[in-house]
């Protein structure tokens, strides 16, 4: 069961070292079939795509784009609460990415200089959704519905086949909803290939996003420059702060629900409260009897679960900010007073009334989150996820002629001569 560390400095850092050991380093035969997949579907295109689909899958659909009509009728013909959820659930997603937009602009001087910069969507994107066990049609949204508001022209999805052969409906209806445009029923690594170098079926993206195995993981790892890509995700984590005032109840229902997710999940919880510590053990127990996933749970919180028992507030910041997490809530009284102290996280949640499953499916905020400590540099994905800027230089003949001199003395300082000289000639033919 999930272990109480008293924070003195050493017992602490010693258990966040053992976080270091869930980082999946890709074993060099994982590393291996990956790149072969990818050179034989860059060389092979739908040939190879088929072949490994039936390698992998058991089978190869016929035609690999999931029609229009296909979808359609999964819509049509699906629950109608469900269709509500997506629905309330994409009004809120697209209200917080639309605040997200950032326009282009343009700078005229009075000497006739003019700068400024463009903001546009990208052309394609491709979208991989996983279709299995591991189904998560909320992952339609939160991918797509930026993409579409940053003004990307094309989405594709693709999805893998389930072990009848046919695609996941719950994915067919929130791709109806979310908007996708096009829908490819294959998945694993020759998926993410055929999106990166294009098929004669398949058309060929500028970015990937979207979770998958191990594979695909390392599919788009190995693919970033070829295409860009979301971020190299590893396993779920949520960090809660909490003091005595927070109901155990939540504390351990909000730690148990990352567990759940992998063996490798953490869940932390940082209190000031020893009687808050030793409650959640107690709730731990009782709560994990009722759930399907009590196994994948129990291993999680045992390897890579603690509650620390911090001398203060200060010290829960301090370790909050340390472990950058993906999922952080903040269960303490007036939680608003912390955002100002708390700058590493994916995503803070705060408040009692306020945990870590709204924002994954219902709140608004993305739920692509940078894990394993990223969150020091990285960015939830967002709009600015899907757009390119560039920026764009008018200069009059005599603003150029004002600059030359420091321009080729610049140029000139780098050894870089015909940069100069592409300033000189204009400098003579006054």
């Amino acid at each position: 069961m999930m272990q109480i560390v008293k924070a003195d400095g050493v017992r602490e850092n010693e258990f966040l070292a053992t976080l270091k050991t869930r980082s999946r380093e890709v074993d060099s035969a994982v590393t291996a079939a990956v790149g072969e997949i990818l050179e034989n579907v860059r060389l092979g295109g739908d040939r190879a795509v088929r072949d490994y689909t039936a390698k992998f899958d058991g089978q190869c659909p016929e035609v690999l784009e999931i029609s229009r009509d296909a979808v359609n009728d999964a819509l049509t013909q699906a629950d109608e609460a469900f269709v509500n959820a997506l629905l309330d659930a994409q009004a809120n997603i697209a209200d917080f990415h639309n605040r997200q937009k950032t326009q282009g602009f343009i700078h005229t001087q009075e000497n006739g200089v003019i700068l400024g910069q463009r903001v546009r969507g990208l052309k394609r994107v491709g979208v991989y959704v996983p279709g299995g066990t591991a189904a998560y049609p909320s992952s339609v949204l939160m991918n797509v519905i930026p993409a579409k508001i940053a003004g990307v022209e094309e989405i594709i999805m693709v999805t893998p086949p389930m072990k009848d052969g046919r695609p996941n409906r719950d994915i067919l209806v929130a791709a109806a909803i979310a908007g996708v445009d096009r829908i490819f029923l294959i998945g694993g690594a020759q998926a993410v290939a055929a999106l990166a170098y294009g098929t004669e079926t398949i058309p060929q993206v500028d970015k990937i996003v979207g979770p998958g195995n191990i594979y695909v993981a390392t599919a788009k790892k190995l693919l970033y420059g070829t295409v860009d890509i979301d971020m190299v995700a590893g396993p779920s984590e949520i960090l809660i702060m909490a003091d005595g005032g927070a109901p155990a109840k939540y504390v351990a229902a909000d730690l148990m629900s990352q567990a759940e997710h992998d063996r490798l999940a953490s869940s932390i919880l940082l209190t000031t409260s020893e009687t808050l510590a030793e409650e959640t053990v107690k709730e731990l127990e009782r709560q994990m009897r009722q759930l399907e996933r009590r196994e994948i749970i129990e291993e999680s919180l045992e390897n890579f679960g603690a509650i620390i028992l911090c001398q203060n507030d200060a010290q829960m910041i301090e370790l909050a900010n340390a472990l950058a997490p993906e999922h952080l809530e903040v269960m303490l009284q007036n939680p608003m007073e912390y955002i100002g102290k708390l700058h590493n996280a994916g995503s803070v949640f705060l408040g009692n009334y306020s945990p870590e499953p709204l924002g994954d499916y219902f709140a608004g905020p993305n739920h692509v989150l940078p894990t394993s400590g990223t969150a020091r540099f990285f960015s939830p994905l967002s709009v600015d996820s899907f757009v390119k800027r560039s920026s764009f230089i008018y200069y009059t003949k005599d603003e150029l002629l004002k600059a030359s001199d420091e321009i080729m003395l610049i140029a000139e300082r780098e050894g870089l001569t015909a940069h100069a000289n592409s300033i000189r000639v204009r400098s003579e033919d006054v």
